[in-house]
């Protein structure tokens, strides 16, 4: 979804998977942990996570500056109780001030995104998998809270459509 909508408005887009994850890797075999394993990695959420995250919205303030849009495309959940997340973001990474933050929520029922972890096939999602119900629980436990934004509720549970309900979404926003 998230190259989809990169794609509609010519943004960059930043993929925390690509940008992160042989750093990542580095990291946790350094530390004498798995590296595929992030989820049930205490080493990972407690240090490397935020470095990713860090990373990330840093590539963001840098596409920003140059006056590109940007798409950032990772799971954020972790950040959605705090309210002034994306303000902190934007002033420690020295986003421009008469930027327009738009977040796009993907929601998809819980088989169809066990589906499509598995069909990926990614090692780091064996924990994942093999505890799906503790996951997936998880993941849908926060509620997004972040202030400074647009919020668009986009459903990605059905295929083939996106691509029109996308723009639609977007139409809806302009």
């Amino acid at each position: 979804m998230s190259t989809l909508i990169a794609e509609r408005v010519s943004a960059a887009y930043l993929d925390k998977d690509s940008v992160a994850t042989f750093f990542t890797e580095t990291l946790l075999e350094a530390a004498g942990t798995d590296k595929h394993e992030r989820d049930n990695n205490e080493y990972y959420q407690r240090v490397v996570m935020d470095l990713e995250y860090r990373t990330l919205l840093r590539l963001a303030g840098d596409n920003l500056r140059l006056g590109m849009s940007v798409v950032l495309d990772a799971p954020f959940v972790r950040y959605f109780p705090q309210s002034g997340f994306l303000e902190e973001a934007a002033s420690e990474h020295s986003w421009p001030q008469e930027v327009d933050i738009v977040v796009v929520h993907v929601t998809v029922d819980g088989t169809r995104v066990k589906e499509r972890v598995h069909a990926r096939g990614y090692e780091r999602d064996t924990w994942k998998l093999a505890n799906w119900d503790e996951f997936w629980a998880t993941a849908q436990a926060a509620e997004c809270r972040w202030r400074g934004a647009h919020h668009i509720l986009f459903d990605n549970s059905a295929d083939g459509e996106a691509a029109e309900r996308l723009d639609e979404a977007l139409a809806a926003l302009a």
